[in-house]
């Protein structure tokens, strides 16, 4: 079964941390575990995404489009990034969750995904 594990964590936090030891670090440690993902056979896609001010929000209200720069709502911690499993059941899925660095400095989000078509 596919889950997708989403990724959250302080923007600002992040960017504190680039080009300083342990912004290489953490760069280093989410290279050791898309790895282990491949290695293992389970890691389906798994991308970065840019900072939540580079999100736009896309609605209809009354029958008209609305779009807002911007992400949907203002957190603490942002959607950062992802990865979609394969793997047997939850407790593998969570297991893979608890291994990614994304744990560590902010929280992880683990979801089933239904397949469609």
């Amino acid at each position: 079964m596919q889950y997708m594990l989403l990724i959250y964590g302080n923007e600002n936090a992040y960017k504190s941390m680039q080009g300083k030891p342990e912004g290489k670090e953490l760069h280093a440690a989410y290279g050791a575990y898309t790895q282990a993902l491949i290695k293992a056979g389970v890691m389906k896609a798994g991308d970065q995404l840019k900072d939540s001010t580079s999100a736009t929000t896309v609605r209809i209200e009354g029958g008209k489009t609305k779009v807002l720069d911007g992400p949907y709502a203002e957190t603490k911690e942002q959607l950062a990034g992802y990865y979609i499993i394969d793997v047997a059941d939850a407790d593998a899925a969570l297991s893979w969750a608890a291994k990614c660095p994304g744990a560590t400095y902010g929280a992880m989000e683990v979801r089933p995904v239904i397949m469609m078509g």
